[in-house]
């Protein structure tokens, strides 16, 4: 490859803050960048006038890249399916893995752009052996490492992370120094194609039906009345239940195969074990042998020890020394040797 292509770069750009300064660092590196935004739903429209703004202070050329039709079959028909069948899906990270490094990094070879360059707040180091690693951001609070542990190594080898050594604060400050108009804008939602935040709404109005009624029951199989579908409800659920009951009712389980959601005390909870599929390793090919790391169950949620173990190529054995909440189908874990994100997979 010539040093051309290899100090190439397309920019991932929304419009927003962090995309906007993750193209002026690179820029300022003397790479070879073009902007493009990903237009995935009807959303989109709205951060399209804004990421060419940017495109155009920094002087970069800037693509308006149609990629609704591979959202829509491998992000939210993943979604949509996810909740009808009683898990709760982490979008994002279907989007990372499919879409923003899978598709849009497809993208980058066509326009011969050897780097794919996000506003994400996470780094890739290479170790002494050539391996790719990834690296919490140093901003804790706006750490995006669990997003991207599907990340593979010819993915990792291609893209760049430039905000990861940086704060928040510090971001918006270079944009404020630079004069870029992306300073001022608001901050973006986290699932795009539903601002709001009412999934069930959403994808009602997606499919076109009303999802079928089904009961409630407890434990011990008693009925306890009628819900209005899986796909309103998650696991650790209290609120919008109607139900009266002696103690505080919780969702505990919900049952795809009968259409039931189980009803219970919120001790019935916790659990220590689960198990992964859909699992990606960084930083080695394979657990030989049980390892001890810490692991977060939901993006927010906080690290907890437990050992980890591989029991097929494609299936890991999580065991909690403490007893963790409302682990739910559907979201990743993902778990970590200090701030190495070693892997992580699909909680079944």
């Amino acid at each position: 490859m010539n040093d051309k292509i290899q100090k190439s770069a397309l920019i991932a750009m929304s419009g927003g803050v962090d995309s906007t300064v993750a193209a002026m660092l690179v820029l300022q590196e003397g790479y070879d960048c073009s902007g493009a935004i990903m237009k995935l739903h009807p959303s989109a429209k709205d951060a399209e006038p804004d990421a060419r703004v940017s495109a155009e202070t920094l002087g970069i050329p800037f693509y308006s890249l149609d990629l609704s039709e591979d959202f829509e079959k491998e992000v939210i028909a993943r979604f949509i399916t996810d909740y009808q069948q009683g898990r709760t899906p982490n979008p994002c990270v279907e989007c990372n893995k499919r879409i923003k490094f899978g598709k849009l990094l497809e993208k980058a070879s066509e326009l011969k752009k050897h780097y794919l360059v996000t506003g994400h707040y996470a780094i890739i180091e290479q170790n002494g052996n050539g391996r790719y690693l990834l690296r919490k951001g140093a901003d804790p609070k706006k750490d995006q490492s669990y997003v991207l542990f599907s990340l593979k190594q010819n993915q990792l080898s291609r893209v760049r992370f430039p905000l990861g050594c940086f704060t928040k604060s510090e971001v918006k400050e270079l944009a404020q120094k630079a004069n870029l108009p992306a300073a001022q804008r608001k901050e973006s939602q986290d699932i795009c194609f539903v601002p709001d935040g009412d999934y069930p709404r959403f994808i009602i109005e997606h499919i076109d039906a009303v999802p079928e009624k089904g009961r409630f029951i407890d434990s011990e199989g008693n009925e306890l009345g009628e819900h209005k579908g899986l796909l309103h409800y998650t696991i650790g659920q209290r609120r919008g239940l109607g139900l009266s009951m002696p103690h505080p009712p919780y969702v505990v389980e919900l049952r795809s195969d009968n259409n039931t959601v189980i009803i219970g005390k919120n001790e019935m909870l916790f659990s220590k074990k689960l198990t992964l599929r859909d699992i990606n390793l960084i930083a080695i090919d394979r657990l030989s042998e049980s390892i001890k790391a810490n692991v977060k169950i939901r993006y927010n949620h906080k690290e907890e020890p437990a050992t980890i173990f591989q029991t097929d190529p494609d299936t890991i054995q999580i065991e909690f020394e403490k007893p963790q909440r409302a682990i739910t189908s559907g979201q990743a874990a993902v778990f970590y040797d200090g701030d190495y994100v070693l892997g992580g997979g699909t909680i079944v």
